[in-house]
């Protein structure tokens, strides 16, 4: 699956924009805040109908502009396919509506189609992932199986219903409103669908783990890089999880929801031992941010034999020439990857026949080079 090319209308910076990608390595260069950042988000946004840099979908809209749409072109073994989304909003915010197409079907949701790329973002913003709070993880652990195993991704969302219903007849029970009684019955719904993510997120940090420790290693964080999926029940079984939830009654019950559950779990990233959140310099926490991903593309490419497109942002700064070298080497011989940077001069081989390069000015984009 390859992303040929991304058209944009009212996005960020860009009034109306398009860009070809290649099929191997394509670099973006430009000045500082000429749009390199912007244009690797509405790849993201063309492909998975959300920003990686943003929850308001108002702030992608042009200064001036009412609405925004994106529409990226795809290859299949030589199958062309297309998604588009489309926001709008008034200006106060009010009325906004969000629309996505496939090959012009509308659609629900972008992450769920078959056709869709896998995608990989490295962006500063992502640095949440490793200095934000819990659910940022959680969040993109549960992503990682959904990429892994697309028939178990509704794990995740059944555990939420469940949670969802448990929690409000907690909220009732505390409320006066109702009795206790049902309560037995959620609490092993939610044992049911808590065990199974459990047990996929077990697994897919398992596998996680090697490649990333590797990984973290070639990329120069000192000391030994590791990755520890945290759950917070001990349950091996379904009256062992009904009986954690039952000493923790009162404490529900005084709350008006659960706070027991892989609702609260953590992916804890480390190096020799210590949380690279807490005790990495930023640094650190980018090249061991960058290992992960590169962990989980390597694994993906592996499992599915589909390997992600990788969208990389400011990515050579923390690299000394040996790794960027090597950095550019991988990226163009596996799979596709585009670089948004400010001096074609730290990615090696850029200047190559084999890289497409655009190059980026205040609203506009020059394709200079196309590779085959």
């Amino acid at each position: 699956m390859l992303v040929a090319g991304v058209e944009m209308r009212d996005f960020r910076t860009y009034p109306r924009a398009a860009a070809r990608l290649g099929r191997g390595l394509t670099v973006v260069h430009g000045a500082n805040g000429a749009g390199k950042s912007n244009l690797l988000e509405a790849i993201y946004f063309g492909c998975t109908g959300r920003s990686p840099r943003t929850r308001n979908d108002r702030e992608l809209v042009a200064f001036g502009a009412r609405a925004t749409r994106v529409t990226v072109s795809l290859l299949d073994e030589g199958r062309a396919h297309e998604l588009a989304v489309g926001y709008s909003a008034a200006l106060g915010g009010e009325g906004a509506v969000k629309r996505m197409w496939c090959d012009g079907a509308p659609a629900e949701r972008l992450l769920d189609l078959s056709v869709r790329p896998l995608i990989s973002v490295f962006l500063p913003e992502r640095l949440d992932l490793l200095k934000g709070a819990p659910t940022v993880r959680r969040a993109h652990l549960d992503q990682v199986v959904a990429a892994l195993w697309p028939a178990r991704a509704g794990i995740r969302r059944e555990y939420a219903q469940v949670l969802a219903q448990r929690n409000a007849l907690l909220a009732r029970i505390r409320g006066g409103r109702g009795g206790d009684g049902a309560l037995e019955t959620w609490n092993r719904e939610l044992a049911l669908k808590g065990l199974a993510l459990m047990a996929l997120r077990t697994e897919a940090a398992g596998l996680v783990a090697e490649p990333f420790a590797r990984r973290a290693q070639q990329l120069g964080v000192s000391g030994q890089a590791s990755l520890e999926y945290r759950p917070r029940s001990r349950a091996r079984d379904v009256d062992e999880f009904v009986a954690e939830l039952h000493a923790r009654r009162a404490q529900d019950l005084e709350r008006g929801f659960s706070a027991h559950g892989p609702h609260r779990d953590e992916l804890a990233l480390l190096r020799d031992g210590r949380e690279l959140r807490v005790y990495g310099s930023q640094g650190e926490q980018r090249l061991a941010l960058l290992g992960l991903l590169l962990a989980e593309r390597e694994l993906l490419a592996a499992e599915r034999g589909r390997t992600p497109l990788m969208l990389l942002d400011d990515v050579m700064s923390e690299l000394d020439a040996d790794r960027r070298r090597a950095l550019a080497e991988e990226l163009s011989a596996s799979g596709q990857s585009v670089i948004a940077t400010t001096d074609l001069a730290h990615v090696p081989g850029a200047g190559e026949h084999s890289v497409t390069r655009l190059r980026v000015s205040t609203g506009a984009i020059l394709q200079e080079a196309i590779a085959a």
